[in-house]
Protein backbone atom coordinates (compact mmCIF):
# COMPACT_ATOMS: atom_id res chain seq x y z
CA UNK A 1 0.00 0.00 0.00
CA UNK A 2 1.39 3.46 -0.61
CA UNK A 3 0.95 5.32 2.90
CA UNK A 4 -0.43 8.91 3.10
CA UNK A 5 1.53 12.02 3.52
CA UNK A 6 -1.03 13.43 5.57
CA UNK A 7 -1.25 13.93 9.21
CA UNK A 8 -1.94 10.75 11.42
CA UNK A 9 -3.40 10.49 15.15
CA UNK A 10 -2.15 8.35 17.58
CA UNK A 11 -4.50 7.62 20.70
CA UNK A 12 -4.93 4.85 23.14
CA UNK A 13 -8.17 2.66 22.53
CA UNK A 14 -9.75 4.51 25.99
CA UNK A 15 -7.82 7.77 25.96
CA UNK A 16 -11.02 10.10 23.46
CA UNK A 17 -14.09 9.12 25.36
CA UNK A 18 -13.33 5.89 26.69
CA UNK A 19 -13.81 3.37 23.91
CA UNK A 20 -13.16 2.76 19.90
CA UNK A 21 -17.04 3.33 19.27
CA UNK A 22 -16.43 7.13 21.08
CA UNK A 23 -13.20 7.69 19.38
CA UNK A 24 -14.53 6.66 16.05
CA UNK A 25 -17.65 9.39 17.13
CA UNK A 26 -14.72 12.00 17.78
CA UNK A 27 -12.79 11.28 14.80
CA UNK A 28 -16.20 12.00 12.94
CA UNK A 29 -17.27 15.07 15.60
CA UNK A 30 -14.57 17.42 16.84
CA UNK A 31 -11.58 15.96 15.19
CA UNK A 32 -13.69 15.95 11.70
CA UNK A 33 -11.21 16.18 8.86
CA UNK A 34 -7.89 16.00 10.81
CA UNK A 35 -6.31 12.69 10.10
CA UNK A 36 -6.68 11.98 6.57
CA UNK A 37 -2.85 10.00 7.31
CA UNK A 38 -4.94 7.80 9.44
CA UNK A 39 -5.07 6.47 13.02
CA UNK A 40 -2.38 4.71 15.19
CA UNK A 41 -4.06 2.99 17.92
CA UNK A 42 -1.96 1.86 20.98
CA UNK A 43 -2.24 -1.70 21.73
CA UNK A 44 -6.38 -2.37 22.13
CA UNK A 45 -5.44 -6.05 22.55
CA UNK A 46 -6.03 -7.87 26.43
CA UNK A 47 -2.78 -7.16 28.29
CA UNK A 48 -1.98 -7.69 31.51
CA UNK A 49 -0.20 -4.57 31.78
CA UNK A 50 2.55 -1.50 30.74
CA UNK A 51 -0.86 -0.04 29.05
CA UNK A 52 -1.21 -2.50 26.49
CA UNK A 53 1.85 -3.35 25.66
CA UNK A 54 2.48 -6.74 27.77
CA UNK A 55 -0.50 -8.08 25.44
CA UNK A 56 -2.12 -11.56 26.21
CA UNK A 57 -2.80 -12.20 22.23
CA UNK A 58 -3.05 -10.01 18.83
CA UNK A 59 -6.70 -12.25 17.87
CA UNK A 60 -8.69 -10.73 20.25
CA UNK A 61 -9.92 -6.99 21.51
CA UNK A 62 -9.98 -5.89 25.13
CA UNK A 63 -13.58 -5.95 25.61
CA UNK A 64 -13.59 -2.91 27.72
CA UNK A 65 -12.33 -1.37 24.33
CA UNK A 66 -14.68 -2.45 21.86
CA UNK A 67 -14.43 -5.67 19.27
CA UNK A 68 -12.79 -6.39 15.89
CA UNK A 69 -15.88 -4.66 14.51
CA UNK A 70 -15.11 -1.22 15.79
CA UNK A 71 -11.67 -1.55 14.54
CA UNK A 72 -13.23 -2.50 11.03
CA UNK A 73 -15.49 0.02 11.00
CA UNK A 74 -12.23 2.90 11.69
CA UNK A 75 -10.46 1.37 9.31
CA UNK A 76 -12.90 2.29 6.46
CA UNK A 77 -12.38 5.73 6.55
CA UNK A 78 -8.77 6.04 7.79
CA UNK A 79 -5.88 3.66 7.65
CA UNK A 80 -5.24 1.95 10.89
CA UNK A 81 -1.88 1.51 12.35
CA UNK A 82 -1.41 -1.00 15.47
CA UNK A 83 1.33 -2.73 17.32
CA UNK A 84 2.72 -5.96 17.76
CA UNK A 85 5.48 -6.36 20.46
CA UNK A 86 7.59 -9.11 17.89
CA UNK A 87 10.04 -9.16 21.30
CA UNK A 88 7.71 -10.49 23.69
CA UNK A 89 4.49 -11.42 25.24
CA UNK A 90 2.04 -11.51 28.29
CA UNK A 91 3.25 -14.19 30.72
CA UNK A 92 -0.52 -14.17 31.22
CA UNK A 93 -1.00 -15.39 27.99
CA UNK A 94 -2.52 -18.59 26.80
CA UNK A 95 0.56 -19.75 25.38
CA UNK A 96 3.22 -19.19 28.59
CA UNK A 97 0.29 -20.47 30.80
CA UNK A 98 0.41 -23.16 29.22
CA UNK A 99 3.93 -23.71 29.72
CA UNK A 100 3.85 -22.82 33.04
CA UNK A 101 1.37 -25.46 33.47
CA UNK A 102 3.33 -28.34 31.26
CA UNK A 103 6.53 -27.43 31.37
CA UNK A 104 8.84 -28.34 28.39
CA UNK A 105 5.86 -30.76 27.43
CA UNK A 106 3.79 -27.87 26.92
CA UNK A 107 3.07 -27.57 22.50
CA UNK A 108 4.31 -23.84 23.33
CA UNK A 109 7.37 -24.63 25.18
CA UNK A 110 9.63 -23.59 22.32
CA UNK A 111 7.82 -20.12 21.82
CA UNK A 112 10.00 -19.22 24.57
CA UNK A 113 14.01 -18.50 25.32
CA UNK A 114 14.61 -20.91 28.00
CA UNK A 115 18.39 -20.02 29.25
CA UNK A 116 19.59 -23.23 27.54
CA UNK A 117 19.06 -22.05 24.39
CA UNK A 118 21.99 -19.26 25.19
CA UNK A 119 24.45 -20.29 27.55
CA UNK A 120 25.66 -24.07 28.34
CA UNK A 121 23.68 -25.62 31.06
CA UNK A 122 21.40 -22.30 31.03
CA UNK A 123 23.44 -21.18 33.50
CA UNK A 124 23.82 -17.17 32.85
CA UNK A 125 27.25 -15.90 32.54
CA UNK A 126 27.85 -12.03 34.67
CA UNK A 127 30.70 -11.01 31.79
CA UNK A 128 28.17 -11.60 28.90
CA UNK A 129 25.32 -9.75 31.00
CA UNK A 130 27.61 -6.59 31.70
CA UNK A 131 27.94 -6.21 27.98
CA UNK A 132 24.30 -6.49 27.57
CA UNK A 133 22.24 -2.69 26.76
CA UNK A 134 19.62 -4.29 29.79
CA UNK A 135 16.17 -2.28 30.66
CA UNK A 136 15.79 -4.48 34.09
CA UNK A 137 18.41 -5.80 35.93
CA UNK A 138 19.23 -8.82 34.48
CA UNK A 139 17.78 -10.46 31.41
CA UNK A 140 15.68 -13.06 32.47
CA UNK A 141 12.93 -14.23 34.88
CA UNK A 142 12.90 -17.39 37.10
CA UNK A 143 9.58 -19.50 37.06
CA UNK A 144 8.43 -22.36 38.87
CA UNK A 145 5.88 -24.89 36.99
CA UNK A 146 3.02 -26.55 38.45
CA UNK A 147 5.55 -29.93 37.75
CA UNK A 148 7.83 -28.10 40.17
CA UNK A 149 10.99 -27.76 38.07
CA UNK A 150 12.48 -24.29 38.33
CA UNK A 151 12.62 -22.32 34.67
CA UNK A 152 14.84 -19.04 33.85
CA UNK A 153 13.37 -17.39 30.92
CA UNK A 154 14.54 -14.60 28.71
CA UNK A 155 12.74 -11.56 29.61
CA UNK A 156 14.12 -7.95 28.35
CA UNK A 157 11.42 -5.76 29.66
CA UNK A 158 9.40 -5.38 33.24
CA UNK A 159 8.78 -3.81 36.23
CA UNK A 160 7.90 -7.08 37.89
CA UNK A 161 10.47 -9.98 38.99
CA UNK A 162 9.62 -12.54 37.80
CA UNK A 163 8.60 -10.09 34.16
CA UNK A 164 5.19 -9.45 32.96
CA UNK A 165 6.76 -9.62 29.22
CA UNK A 166 8.20 -13.04 27.94
CA UNK A 167 10.79 -12.98 25.27
CA UNK A 168 9.86 -14.84 22.02
CA UNK A 169 12.23 -16.50 20.20
CA UNK A 170 12.14 -15.40 16.78
CA UNK A 171 14.40 -18.58 15.42
CA UNK A 172 11.42 -20.59 16.46
CA UNK A 173 9.50 -21.94 13.60
CA UNK A 174 6.40 -22.11 16.50
CA UNK A 175 6.97 -18.47 16.77
CA UNK A 176 6.72 -17.49 13.04
CA UNK A 177 3.51 -19.30 12.65
CA UNK A 178 1.93 -17.51 15.54
CA UNK A 179 3.23 -14.15 13.91
CA UNK A 180 1.77 -15.10 11.05
CA UNK A 181 -1.53 -15.92 12.17
CA UNK A 182 -1.08 -12.42 13.76
CA UNK A 183 -0.57 -10.16 10.74
CA UNK A 184 -3.11 -12.70 8.74
CA UNK A 185 -5.69 -11.51 11.14
CA UNK A 186 -4.95 -8.34 10.60
CA UNK A 187 -5.20 -8.08 7.09
CA UNK A 188 -8.60 -9.59 7.94
CA UNK A 189 -9.67 -6.74 10.48
CA UNK A 190 -8.53 -3.80 8.12
CA UNK A 191 -5.14 -2.66 9.50
CA UNK A 192 -3.17 -0.90 6.83
CA UNK A 193 0.21 -0.67 8.77
CA UNK A 194 1.93 -2.77 11.68
CA UNK A 195 4.57 -1.02 14.06
CA UNK A 196 7.15 -3.69 15.19
CA UNK A 197 7.87 -2.43 18.92
CA UNK A 198 10.69 -3.38 20.49
CA UNK A 199 12.19 -5.23 17.46
CA UNK A 200 15.64 -3.74 17.97
CA UNK A 201 15.52 -6.51 20.98
CA UNK A 202 15.06 -9.68 18.81
CA UNK A 203 17.91 -11.41 18.72
CA UNK A 204 19.96 -12.59 21.63
CA UNK A 205 23.44 -13.33 20.92
CA UNK A 206 26.67 -13.64 23.51
CA UNK A 207 29.45 -11.33 23.59
CA UNK A 208 26.97 -8.38 21.58
CA UNK A 209 24.51 -5.94 23.47
CA UNK A 210 21.83 -8.27 22.72
CA UNK A 211 20.58 -4.94 20.40
CA UNK A 212 20.21 -4.67 17.33
CA UNK A 213 22.68 -7.24 16.43
CA UNK A 214 23.88 -7.40 12.69
CA UNK A 215 23.57 -9.01 10.38
CA UNK A 216 20.99 -11.35 12.47
CA UNK A 217 18.38 -8.84 12.36
CA UNK A 218 18.46 -8.39 8.67
CA UNK A 219 17.05 -12.00 8.73
CA UNK A 220 14.35 -11.32 10.38
CA UNK A 221 13.23 -8.18 9.08
CA UNK A 222 13.34 -9.76 5.72
CA UNK A 223 11.72 -12.59 6.71
CA UNK A 224 8.74 -10.18 7.92
CA UNK A 225 8.83 -7.59 5.28
CA UNK A 226 8.31 -10.75 2.84
CA UNK A 227 5.32 -11.50 4.65
CA UNK A 228 3.71 -8.21 4.94
CA UNK A 229 4.52 -7.13 1.42
CA UNK A 230 2.27 -9.97 0.59
CA UNK A 231 -0.56 -8.72 2.61
CA UNK A 232 -0.35 -5.50 1.51
CA UNK A 233 1.04 -4.43 5.03
CA UNK A 234 3.49 -1.67 5.76
CA UNK A 235 6.01 -2.06 8.39
CA UNK A 236 7.02 0.38 10.74
CA UNK A 237 10.08 -0.55 12.77
CA UNK A 238 10.30 0.83 16.13
CA UNK A 239 13.93 1.33 17.30
CA UNK A 240 15.37 3.55 19.91
CA UNK A 241 19.07 3.64 18.86
CA UNK A 242 22.22 5.59 17.76
CA UNK A 243 21.16 7.09 14.57
CA UNK A 244 23.69 5.63 12.45
CA UNK A 245 20.97 2.53 13.42
CA UNK A 246 17.91 4.55 11.74
CA UNK A 247 20.24 5.20 9.08
CA UNK A 248 20.80 1.51 7.90
CA UNK A 249 17.22 0.98 8.43
CA UNK A 250 16.57 3.62 5.94
CA UNK A 251 18.65 2.57 3.75
CA UNK A 252 17.68 -0.95 3.98
CA UNK A 253 14.09 0.53 2.62
CA UNK A 254 12.41 0.58 5.77
CA UNK A 255 10.08 3.53 7.32
CA UNK A 256 11.85 4.76 10.33
CA UNK A 257 10.84 7.04 13.33
CA UNK A 258 12.30 10.81 14.08
CA UNK A 259 13.51 10.13 17.15
CA UNK A 260 16.12 13.51 16.78
CA UNK A 261 13.31 15.95 15.70
CA UNK A 262 11.35 16.23 18.80
CA UNK A 263 14.92 17.23 21.32
CA UNK A 264 16.32 19.45 17.97
CA UNK A 265 12.96 21.39 17.81
CA UNK A 266 12.51 21.81 21.50
CA UNK A 267 16.44 22.77 21.47
CA UNK A 268 16.15 25.47 18.99
CA UNK A 269 13.17 26.81 20.80
CA UNK A 270 14.54 27.29 24.33
CA UNK A 271 17.91 27.94 23.27
CA UNK A 272 16.48 30.58 20.11
CA UNK A 273 18.80 28.86 17.87
CA UNK A 274 18.24 27.23 14.52
CA UNK A 275 21.84 25.54 14.30
CA UNK A 276 21.62 22.46 15.30
CA UNK A 277 18.10 21.85 13.83
CA UNK A 278 19.46 23.40 10.41
CA UNK A 279 22.49 20.98 10.49
CA UNK A 280 20.08 17.79 10.83
CA UNK A 281 17.21 19.32 8.07
CA UNK A 282 19.94 19.13 5.61
CA UNK A 283 20.76 15.59 6.00
CA UNK A 284 17.87 13.78 7.14
CA UNK A 285 15.96 10.80 5.07
CA UNK A 286 12.87 11.82 4.19
CA UNK A 287 11.04 8.47 4.93
CA UNK A 288 9.91 9.18 7.88
CA UNK A 289 7.57 9.24 10.56
CA UNK A 290 7.71 12.72 12.20
CA UNK A 291 6.76 13.24 16.26
CA UNK A 292 6.96 15.06 18.70
CA UNK A 293 5.21 13.70 21.30
CA UNK A 294 4.41 10.13 22.31
CA UNK A 295 3.25 7.50 25.09
CA UNK A 296 6.67 7.84 26.49
CA UNK A 297 8.59 10.74 26.50
CA UNK A 298 10.97 12.84 24.23
CA UNK A 299 13.69 10.73 23.01
CA UNK A 300 17.28 11.76 24.27
CA UNK A 301 19.85 8.55 24.68
CA UNK A 302 20.83 6.32 22.36
CA UNK A 303 18.92 8.45 19.95
CA UNK A 304 21.12 11.23 19.89
CA UNK A 305 24.65 9.63 21.37
CA UNK A 306 27.40 11.93 19.44
CA UNK A 307 24.90 14.64 18.23
CA UNK A 308 24.50 16.55 21.25
CA UNK A 309 27.00 17.95 23.95
CA UNK A 310 25.78 15.99 27.34
CA UNK A 311 26.69 19.63 29.32
CA UNK A 312 24.24 21.14 27.03
CA UNK A 313 21.87 18.61 26.82
CA UNK A 314 21.91 18.35 31.14
CA UNK A 315 20.72 21.81 30.81
CA UNK A 316 17.72 21.58 28.38
CA UNK A 317 16.62 18.25 30.53
CA UNK A 318 17.09 20.29 33.45
CA UNK A 319 14.63 23.21 32.27
CA UNK A 320 12.49 20.64 31.65
CA UNK A 321 12.70 19.17 34.76
CA UNK A 322 11.76 22.72 36.42
CA UNK A 323 8.38 22.52 33.89
CA UNK A 324 7.25 19.47 35.55
CA UNK A 325 9.39 16.85 33.80
CA UNK A 326 10.48 13.13 34.92
CA UNK A 327 13.01 11.29 33.23
CA UNK A 328 13.58 7.97 32.27
CA UNK A 329 17.12 6.88 33.04
CA UNK A 330 19.82 4.55 31.23
CA UNK A 331 20.60 1.29 33.55
CA UNK A 332 23.77 -0.33 31.93
CA UNK A 333 26.93 1.65 33.07
CA UNK A 334 28.63 1.14 29.91
CA UNK A 335 25.64 3.21 28.03
CA UNK A 336 25.79 6.16 30.34
CA UNK A 337 27.90 8.92 28.42
CA UNK A 338 31.53 9.28 29.98
CA UNK A 339 30.49 11.71 32.34
CA UNK A 340 27.66 10.08 33.72
CA UNK A 341 24.81 11.26 31.52
CA UNK A 342 22.07 8.88 31.57
CA UNK A 343 18.91 10.41 30.57
CA UNK A 344 16.81 7.99 28.20
CA UNK A 345 13.86 9.92 27.68
CA UNK A 346 12.14 13.07 29.15
CA UNK A 347 8.78 12.53 30.30
CA UNK A 348 6.22 15.67 29.85
CA UNK A 349 4.16 16.84 27.38
CA UNK A 350 4.98 19.07 24.67
CA UNK A 351 3.01 21.69 25.66
CA UNK A 352 4.35 21.95 29.41
CA UNK A 353 7.77 21.53 28.02
CA UNK A 354 8.00 24.71 26.10
CA UNK A 355 6.08 26.54 29.09
CA UNK A 356 2.68 26.40 28.18
CA UNK A 357 3.75 29.01 25.55
CA UNK A 358 1.11 28.92 23.22
CA UNK A 359 3.40 30.67 20.05
CA UNK A 360 6.20 28.26 21.03
CA UNK A 361 3.94 25.77 20.76
CA UNK A 362 2.83 26.73 17.46
CA UNK A 363 5.78 27.06 15.80
CA UNK A 364 7.13 23.68 16.84
CA UNK A 365 4.14 21.88 14.88
CA UNK A 366 4.58 24.20 12.52
CA UNK A 367 8.41 22.36 11.95
CA UNK A 368 6.84 19.45 12.34
CA UNK A 369 4.60 19.67 9.53
CA UNK A 370 7.46 21.47 7.13
CA UNK A 371 9.90 18.67 7.89
CA UNK A 372 9.68 15.85 5.10
CA UNK A 373 7.56 12.46 6.42
CA UNK A 374 4.51 11.73 7.63
CA UNK A 375 3.19 13.79 10.65
CA UNK A 376 1.64 12.06 13.58
CA UNK A 377 0.11 14.31 16.86
CA UNK A 378 -0.19 12.48 19.93
CA UNK A 379 -3.66 12.75 21.31
CA UNK A 380 -2.14 14.95 24.21
CA UNK A 381 -0.18 17.51 21.80
CA UNK A 382 -3.61 17.83 20.11
CA UNK A 383 -5.27 19.01 22.58
CA UNK A 384 -2.11 21.06 23.83
CA UNK A 385 -2.12 18.82 27.48
CA UNK A 386 -0.50 19.44 30.30
CA UNK A 387 1.43 17.59 32.63
CA UNK A 388 -0.77 15.80 34.81
CA UNK A 389 1.34 15.59 37.83
CA UNK A 390 -2.04 14.21 40.01
CA UNK A 391 -1.67 10.75 37.68
CA UNK A 392 2.07 10.42 38.36
CA UNK A 393 1.39 10.59 41.68
CA UNK A 394 -1.25 8.60 41.98
CA UNK A 395 0.24 5.94 39.84
CA UNK A 396 3.68 6.06 40.79
CA UNK A 397 4.19 5.79 36.95
CA UNK A 398 6.60 8.53 35.54
CA UNK A 399 4.68 7.90 31.88
CA UNK A 400 1.61 8.94 33.02
CA UNK A 401 2.00 12.44 32.99
CA UNK A 402 0.96 12.41 29.52
CA UNK A 403 -1.32 10.34 29.31
CA UNK A 404 -4.33 11.67 30.37
CA UNK A 405 -8.01 9.79 29.70
CA UNK A 406 -10.52 12.53 27.86
CA UNK A 407 -14.12 12.19 28.52
CA UNK A 408 -15.96 13.71 25.46
CA UNK A 409 -16.92 16.75 27.95
CA UNK A 410 -13.59 17.45 28.25
CA UNK A 411 -12.87 16.86 24.52
CA UNK A 412 -15.34 19.18 23.57
CA UNK A 413 -14.20 22.02 26.14
CA UNK A 414 -10.61 21.31 25.15
CA UNK A 415 -11.12 21.65 21.31
CA UNK A 416 -12.37 25.39 21.93
CA UNK A 417 -9.27 26.63 23.29
CA UNK A 418 -7.71 28.99 21.17
CA UNK A 419 -4.40 27.16 20.83
CA UNK A 420 -5.68 23.78 19.92
CA UNK A 421 -7.97 25.86 17.31
CA UNK A 422 -4.95 27.14 15.88
CA UNK A 423 -3.50 23.95 16.01
CA UNK A 424 -6.57 22.17 13.84
CA UNK A 425 -6.23 24.94 11.04
CA UNK A 426 -2.31 24.05 10.80
CA UNK A 427 -3.06 20.56 10.44
CA UNK A 428 -5.45 20.87 7.65
CA UNK A 429 -3.00 23.33 6.06
CA UNK A 430 -0.78 20.50 5.98
CA UNK A 431 -3.30 17.88 4.87
CA UNK A 432 -4.61 19.92 1.88
CA UNK A 433 -1.57 22.40 0.45
CA UNK A 434 -0.59 20.38 -2.88
CA UNK A 435 3.30 21.97 -2.41
CA UNK A 436 4.04 19.31 0.42
CA UNK A 437 3.83 16.83 -2.56
CA UNK A 438 6.54 18.75 -3.83
CA UNK A 439 10.41 19.61 -3.41
CA UNK A 440 11.51 20.58 -0.05
CA UNK A 441 14.04 23.03 0.71
CA UNK A 442 15.73 24.27 3.78
CA UNK A 443 16.52 28.09 3.67
CA UNK A 444 19.10 30.86 4.49
CA UNK A 445 18.51 32.34 7.79
CA UNK A 446 19.49 34.18 10.69
CA UNK A 447 20.46 32.28 13.92
CA UNK A 448 17.95 33.32 15.22
CA UNK A 449 15.41 32.47 12.52
CA UNK A 450 13.84 29.12 10.65
CA UNK A 451 12.88 29.43 7.20
CA UNK A 452 11.31 26.46 5.27
CA UNK A 453 10.71 25.80 1.96
CA UNK A 454 8.12 23.45 0.41
CA UNK A 455 7.34 24.05 -3.57
CA UNK A 456 5.44 22.15 -7.08
CA UNK A 457 4.73 23.84 -9.84
CA UNK A 458 3.17 27.01 -9.45
CA UNK A 459 2.50 26.11 -5.29
CA UNK A 460 4.96 27.25 -3.04
CA UNK A 461 4.45 27.60 1.03
CA UNK A 462 7.26 29.52 3.19
CA UNK A 463 7.45 28.87 6.87
CA UNK A 464 8.81 31.75 8.61
CA UNK A 465 9.78 31.63 12.84
CA UNK A 466 11.00 34.30 14.87
CA UNK A 467 12.89 32.38 17.52
CA UNK A 468 13.07 35.14 19.17
CA UNK A 469 8.95 35.95 20.22
CA UNK A 470 7.76 32.47 18.23
CA UNK A 471 6.19 34.67 15.82
CA UNK A 472 4.78 32.03 12.82
CA UNK A 473 3.91 32.81 9.15
CA UNK A 474 3.59 30.84 6.20
CA UNK A 475 3.32 32.86 3.09
CA UNK A 476 2.01 30.66 0.19
CA UNK A 477 0.14 30.77 -3.29
CA UNK A 478 -3.47 30.30 -2.95
CA UNK A 479 -6.40 28.42 -4.82
CA UNK A 480 -6.57 31.66 -7.15
CA UNK A 481 -3.19 32.02 -7.96
CA UNK A 482 -2.41 34.57 -5.36
CA UNK A 483 0.02 35.64 -2.96
CA UNK A 484 -1.28 34.89 0.53
CA UNK A 485 -0.19 35.03 4.27
CA UNK A 486 -1.23 32.59 6.74
CA UNK A 487 -0.13 34.21 10.38
CA UNK A 488 -0.34 30.59 12.30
Amino acid sequence: MTLKNQVQLITYPDSLGGDLKQLHQVLRGPFAGLFAGGIHILPPFPSSGDRGFAPLTYLEIEPEFGSWEDIRSIGEEFDVLVDLMVNHISRQSPYFQDFLEHGRASEYANLFITLDKIWENGEPVRTDIEKMFLRRPLPYSTFTTSGGVEEKVWTTFGKTDPSEQIDLDIHSPLTRDLLRQFFLNFKEQNVKIVRLDAVGYVIKKLGTSCFYVEPEIYEFLDWIKEMADSLDIELLPEVHAHHSIQTKLSEYGCWIYDFILPYRVLEALTGRSNTALYDYLRTRSPKQFTMLDCHDGVPVKPDLDELIDTKEARELVDLCVERGANLSLILSEEHKAPDGFDVHQIRCTYYSALNEDDNAYLAARAIQFFVPGIPQVYYVGLLAGRNDLEQVALTGEGREINRHNYTLEEIETESEREVVQRLMKLVRFRNEYSAFHGTFRVLEAEADEIRLMWEQGAAYCRLHINLQNYKTVIEYIDQQGQEAVYWV
